[in-house]
């Protein structure tokens, strides 16, 4: 078999998102497959409104779904409603547009099989989910075949492996399919292959799939655009190899025509809806920028930092060095410079809840490039087993964190360095770990202190407040004069109401100052009804000492339930 090692890497990729898949279905195995909701919806929304429902301007069939199935998140922000009364979807056309065919299938099975044919049924959650990893992998063969034009097939074998199975590709492949980040990653494929194909063969096909590419990726997401600087700038790696690019397309100029207009034809679907829907041809879907004080947290910060989270990336940015050669090279340095401080300006820059930085997990297809080009100059290396095992452990690792993720351990929004070093490949985190995403207090090491007795009951005391109210577990007084005091706080509580809005806090005051700790009820080891225990540390400065300490819970709603023990501890030495 021809090049066997990447195409049995290629196999693997598609072995471990089929059972991603298989195995994270849902937190509970008694919940159905549901991946049409959220951000998810206002990519798919238009096409039951348009095959089912008739209605693209109303939504009236909207309110009777949600209520049967659960899918805005609480309020319609998917659509916002126009001056003349229409909704206008937030998101664009062009996820809609790739997963039709699915949608199309499901709504037949639907039909024909007796589920309700509402675009909402299991049918059509099995499609979307299944046509994200169908466009997805099969365009990992496509990859494969562009990376094996310039780079050995070790080097492509361990590239894929790498940029598959080392990054959150499995996330947004395998479990959140119906973003738009897996539609995009194959677009991104085939628009490096027609790239390629126009600049060694130039041809009409290849000029207008190129055109039409980009213009479907812009409705995607509109900041794809900057994937025109992939074609625009391919083999300007030299002066000599530049003078020959404008030269063919001067000879060619009725091929960049053919490109244009096939990228004016992509968007006419998007424009015609506005115009539906809005009743101009144009309209501002909402978005803000800080182009000036650009987010550098999308890269380096502890919530979701790219190279936190995927320090693999770190082999794509050493990889540019070695592409001088390449004809992609000028295409790969433009668009990843350009790409990464847009999407680094974006001013919500977190992205809502994710893994990693998952506004850069579509254009992993470039990047694919540079690491295979670092992963080769490693391989003509006698040391290449010393990046062999590194690799290796990112991939690890990178599997385990994933399913963190989907347990809640590594948290969509609220990571932090002290939070991530205590759950970092730990198996069976504790309600001490789980009390840093919150509280940043800790002692590691209680050698050497004495430990006192402050409160210790295990009579259920039942809680019941009102919204902003709050409901007081333990009242004292800090007397102790030591430099250094804490407090250990242990207490096991049922939440039967206000499970999702409620923390169990501490305050100390001295005077008019005040220090204040707060640990989640629903933290992600924590399960709603159950009796659950909390643990965390306060640490008491020297201002604090003779302070009035105080345990309570507070939610934002109403609350009720049971605190089963308390156990409050002062640590001093």
């Amino acid at each position: 078999m021809r090049k066997p090692i990447s195409l049995i890497a290629c196999f693997i990729v598609c072995v471990v998102i089929f059972q991603y898949r298989g195995t994270h279905m849902s937190l509970d195995s008694s919940r159905k497959l549901k991946v049409t909701d959220w951000d998810c919806l206002g990519y798919y929304m238009f096409l039951p409104g348009m095959f089912i429902y008739d209605d693209i301007t109303q939504l009236k069939w909207l309110p009777e779904i949600d209520a049967k199935y659960s899918v805005i998140g609480g309020h319609l922000y998917q659509a916002g409603k126009c001056d003349n009364g229409n909704y206008v979807g937030k998101y664009l056309l062009g996820v809609a547009m790739i997963e039709a065919p699915f949608f199309l299938a499901a709504h037949f099975i639907a039909v024909h099989c007796g589920y309700p044919p509402d675009g909402f049924s299991p049918p059509y959650q099995y499609a979307i989910a299944f046509a994200a990893m169908f466009y997805a992998l099969l365009s990992i063969f496509l990859l494969r075949k562009l990376l094996l034009d310039y780079f050995p097939d070790l080097s492509v074998a361990i590239s894929i492996c790498l940029i598959c199975l080392a990054t959150n590709f499995i996330q947004y492949v395998a479990v959140d399919g119906g973003m738009s980040h897996a539609y995009i990653f194959p677009l991104y494929v085939l628009l490096l292959y027609s790239t390629k194909k126009w600049h060694e063969r130039p041809s009409y096909l290849w000029a207008g799939l190129t055109g039409y590419i980009i213009s479907l990726a812009c409705l995607c997401r509109p900041t794809e655009a900057v994937m025109l600087f992939i074609p625009l700038m391919w083999n300007t790696q030299s002066k000599e190899a530049a003078k020959a690019k404008w030269t063919l397309v001067r000879n060619n100029k009725g091929h960049v025509l053919f490109a244009a207009l096939f990228c004016f034809l992509g968007v006419v679907p998007q424009l015609l809806y506005w115009k539906i829907t809005s009743g101009s041809w144009l309209y501002d879907v909402g978005s803000s920028w800080d182009f000036l004080n650009p987010h550098l947290q999308v890269l380096f910060g502890w919530e979701k930092g790219w190279f936190i989270y995927t320090p693999v990336t770190l082999f794509f940015i050493i990889g540019m060095f070695f592409m001088k050669r390449y004809p992609f090279r000028e295409s790969v340095l433009w668009f990843c410079i350009l790409n990464i401080y847009i999407l680094i300006s974006w001013r919500d820059w977190q992205y809502a809840g994710s893994f990693s930085a998952r506004a850069l997990m579509e254009s992993l297809p470039v990047f694919a490039l540079p690491l295979a080009a670092v992963v080769e100059q490693i391989n003509l290396r006698k040391w290449r087993w010393f990046f062999y095992l590194p690799g290796l452990y990112l991939i690890i690792v990178n599997i385990f964190q994933h399913d963190q993720y989907h347990k809640t351990i590594l948290h969509y929004f609220d990571m932090n360095r002290q939070y991530y070093g205590r759950i970092y490949l730990n198996p069976n985190p504790r309600p001490l770990d789980m009390s840093m995403l919150d509280n940043k207090d800790m002692l590691n090491d209680t050698k050497g202190y004495t430990i006192n007795t402050l409160l210790q009951t295990d009579v259920p005391k039942q809680l019941k407040f009102k919204e902003n109210a709050e409901g007081t577990l333990f009242d004292t007084t800090i007397t102790s004069q030591a430099d250094n005091v804490w407090i250990l706080v242990t207490c096991t509580i049922k939440a039967d109401k206000g499970y999702w809005g409620a923390y169990l806090n501490t305050t100390l005051t001295t005077n008019d100052t005040l220090k204040h700790n707060r640990v989640r009820i629903f933290n992600p080891i924590s399960k709603e009804g159950d009796n659950n225990e909390y643990q965390f540390y306060v640490r008491v400065p020297k201002p604090f000492n003779d302070s009035h300490f105080r345990l309570y819970i507070s939610d934002d709603g109403d609350f009720a339930g049971v605190v089963e023990k308390i156990k409050i501890t002062e640590l001093i030495k």
